[in-house]
């Protein structure tokens, strides 16, 4: 089995605007749907998405979408990872492994997902990492036999500092596609990005 933490708790400062970047609209759905939605279909069996800032609007949002919602007090401290904490002290604990999918990267592509999936079904005890032009990007697959240690990881820490403490168990999966290091900060990435900008 395996899990997906999405944390979408941020306050989205540098988007600016009232609505906060997983609401934005992307095609038929939004930006946290559309990324829900790929998990789903890449056949991963339990989707987490970590709330914070304007929970209760993300929380209604998600309905019809195969996900449920916890909730990180702390998310006003503007670290990702006390999201990351949040969302692997939820997971159900028959989960192999967590993958971490960042909730304004809705270019996240299927065929990506399921190339990170297969990684880790080859060896589930690797830490799987899609790459790109020797760039690391997600979602990051991190097995369960680091999940202690990442939450063990202090206020103002974050996740690199498990991975680097691990890159012999990383297993990096080469893709031939920018989408795994995009994701939408400013309100000019996200007008580029949209498809709805292509028709």
């Amino acid at each position: 089995m395996i899990s997906a933490i999405v944390p979408a708790a941020g306050l989205s400062s540098r988007m600016g605007g009232e609505q906060p970047k997983p609401l934005l609209p992307w095609g038929a759905s939004s930006v946290l749907g559309t990324v829900i939605d790929t998990l789903a279909a890449a056949g991963v069996q339990e989707i987490i998405v970590v709330t914070g800032h304007r929970r209760t609007e993300i929380e209604a949002t998600l309905a019809g979408h195969a996900a449920r919602c916890v909730h990180n007090p702390a998310y006003a401290s503007g670290e990702m990872l006390s999201s990351i904490q949040a969302g692997l002290a939820a997971v159900d604990p028959h989960s192999a492994g967590a993958l971490l999918a960042l909730a304004d990267q809705p270019q996240m592509q299927l065929a990506v997902v399921q190339q990170v999936l297969r990684a880790f079904d080859d060896d589930d005890q690797a830490l799987v990492i899609p790459s790109y032009a020797l760039r690391r990007g997600h979602p990051i697959l991190l097995p369960r036999w680091l999940w202690a240690e990442a939450l063990a990881l202090p206020a103002g820490a974050t996740l690199r500092a498990v991975i680097q403490r691990h890159t012999a168990a990383i297993r990096y999966v080469e893709v031939d596609t920018p989408s795994v290091l995009a994701d939408l900060d400013t309100p000019e990435q996200y007008a580029a990005a949209r498809p709805e900008r292509a028709r």
